[in-house]
């Protein structure tokens, strides 16, 4: 769909040449205003991406416009012209709502690279609100929130070992939803009426771990007054779960065991055994394999375990699902809350997706909490939650290209090689470009589309420049 810019100013040739210059340079649609109250007649109308407007102008201002915009109208990406060294006006715009200001008289170039910036963060707010109206629909399974290739992977591993009785071991790092798999293997079987019962191993000491699942007799151990049920009997013919099964010690490993292999339990203080019928679905974070090679796991356990084994990936390898899982969250922690629905800011949503999220979904379940209690508006900006505006940094052994598709990984290195070869043209050349394209044998046309792709500005690498539109 093409963008749609309103230019606000009162100098019809101002708005003249805008439309035309901008229309073919960002393959956009551009109406025009030359009074702010006709620019709130236009947008009671219709939808625009973008507001160009110009701060002083007969009757209302610009300034007043644009506090209207922010109340009635506060998805749309204003940015403001104003005069040169106007800069206080300019900042009272920024505080105001403003995405952007540009002083007059602007270079052509610059004025395009700020609206190029404005219409992306417009897409980003808009594909953003629709994620947030249709993830969990779309992209929700069984409250699991993703749409990569790996998470259909797991998707279709659920489906398929939910139509078996067998046991399930659901690997992944801490924080990537292994209770939400085993919860949602259990309701999609024909347990699913039955009970399921979470037992998260580490957190149990080992001493009462073993009469808490499998139960006690009366006067087995000190204390223990009458019998009790373990958690196998609680489960009855539902599903156990057993979190974090790594951590449990090799005594406890043998009893469960034989829970595997004969069906059956023996509380504490009973002289026999007691068949149960409950499906039992583990989780680690763990690795096993050298667990077993350093004799703190027992490898017929493990095998007994492993018989289908579901891996979940970390988010950081599925990095096109952080922004559905974040707009999930914020949905679902604002009505938990009693707040009124808050979005994520184009750049949060991007500080987010490139982050390395050592605690996965966990841990931005946990930002999500603090931008919603901690932003003043309805937009969670990255300094509500703490974040800086630099990438943190990569984890040991990861890669720049770590969890990215092929494509991402080539455009990656592709702005990382503009970047640095075309700014030290521009540096050479003192800014010019004419002469920067002379020397690498490019267009001059050709190598301002790269430069607007990119982001890369001439006037970065100027000490003066000129100015070539005026008022």
């Amino acid at each position: 769909m093409t963008d749609k810019i309103l230019v606000v100013d009162d100098e019809l040739d101002m708005l003249n040449l805008l439309k035309r210059s901008l229309e073919p340079e960002l393959d956009c649609f551009v109406d025009t205003a030359a009074t702010a109250e006709e620019a709130l007649k236009l947008l009671n109308y219709g939808w625009y991406d973008l507001v160009l407007a110009d701060i002083k102008m007969p009757g209302m201002g610009g300034l007043e416009l644009l506090r209207i915009m922010r109340d009635e109208y506060p998805e749309t990406t204003v940015i403001m012209m104003t005069a040169y060294g106007d800069i206080d006006t300019a900042v009272e715009a920024m505080k105001s709502g403003a995405y952007d200001f540009i002083t007059k008289p602007f270079e052509h170039d610059s004025l395009i690279f700020r609206l190029e910036k404005g219409l992306e963060r417009s897409r980003l707010k808009k594909e953003n609100l629709r994620l947030q109206r249709n993830c969990s629909s779309d992209y929700l399974f069984e409250n699991l929130v993703g749409k990569s290739r790996k998470m259909k992977q797991v998707y279709e591993s659920i489906q398929m070992v939910a139509k078996t009785d067998m046991t399930v071991l659901v690997r992944g790092e801490s924080g990537t939803g292994k209770e939400l798999v085993a919860k949602a293997i259990h309701d999609l079987s024909e347990r699913k009426d039955k009970p399921f019962v979470a037992v998260n191993c580490p957190t149990v000491p080992e001493n009462i771990l073993e009469s808490e699942l499998f139960g006690y007799k009366k006067g087995a151990f000190t204390n223990a007054f009458g019998d009790k049920k373990g958690l196998f009997q609680e489960a009855g013919t539902g599903t156990i779960f057993l979190d974090e099964i790594g951590d449990i010690s090799p005594s406890i490993q043998t009893k469960l065991l034989r829970v595997l292999q004969e069906k059956e339990i023996k509380p504490l203080g009973a002289s026999k055994a007691v068949r149960v019928d409950v499906r039992v679905i583990a989780s680690t974070n763990q690795d096993l394999e050298e667990k077993i090679k350093q004799s703190q796991f027992r490898e017929d356990f493990f095998y007994r375990l492993n018989v289908l084994p579901i891996n979940l990936p970390p988010l950081r390898e599925r990095r096109e699902d952080i922004p559905l899982i974040a707009n999930h969250l914020l949905e679902k922690h604002c009505a938990q809350l009693d707040k009124p629905l808050k979005t994520l800011s184009p750049r949060l949503l991007e500080l987010m997706t490139n982050r390395t999220w050592e605690g996965n979904v966990r841990e931005m379940e946990n930002i999500i909490i603090q931008g919603i209690l901690y932003a003043p508006d309805e937009e969670i900006k990255p300094r509500n939650v703490g974040f800086t505006e630099e990438r943190p940094p990569l984890s040991e052994g990861e890669s720049d290209y770590q969890g990215l598709l092929y494509k991402e990984a080539k455009e990656q290195n592709l702005k990382h090689f503009n970047t640095t070869y075309i700014g030290k043209l521009l540096q050479d050349n003192q800014g010019n470009v004419t002469r920067a394209a002379q020397q690498c044998g490019l267009e001059r046309q050709a190598l301002q589309q790269i430069m607007r792709r990119y982001g890369i500005k001439a006037e970065d690498f100027r000490s003066n420049f000129f100015n070539h539109i005026s008022k």
